[in-house]
């Protein structure tokens, strides 16, 4: 796939909560900055965190506004519209930043503003 595919899947699977998908798209070696995760590692981090999205929230939409592609760099800016796993609402601007190798996601880091996503960071989901 070339970084266009990549990106376009990547948010059709997230929003369609596609999981396996959304996986198949990262390099078994990614790393990834994530503002609320923090530095992350290798796709079985990921895979683990699965489970923590889909508990956590009962609605996840992730929209691109506007995509830039520069060869094997590329920056998403989009909206996230979601919901704690008690329909809290959640709403945040966000801006992602890829880089891929060989048609798979290398590196990615996100940016957004963190107190929107505190109805989801402070849950209880005992």
């Amino acid at each position: 796939m070339n970084a266009k595919d990549v990106i376009e899947k990547y948010y059709e699977s997230a929003n369609a909560g596609d999981w396996n998908t959304w996986l198949s798209l990262f390099d078994k070696n990614i790393v990834m900055d994530e503002q609320l995760a923090g530095h992350v590692e290798g796709i079985s981090i990921l895979e683990g965190a699965i489970g923590g999205i889909e508990r956590g929230y009962s609605k996840f939409q992730n929209n691109p506004q506007h995509i830039v592609i520069n060869g094997d760099e590329a920056c998403v800016v989009s909206h996230i519209s979601a919901a704690n796993a008690s329909g809290v609402p959640i709403e945040a601007n966000v801006a992602n930043y890829f880089r891929f190798k060989d048609g798979k996601i290398a590196y990615m880091a996100n940016f957004h503003d963190t107190r929107p996503f505190d109805p989801f960071v402070n849950q209880s989901l005992g």
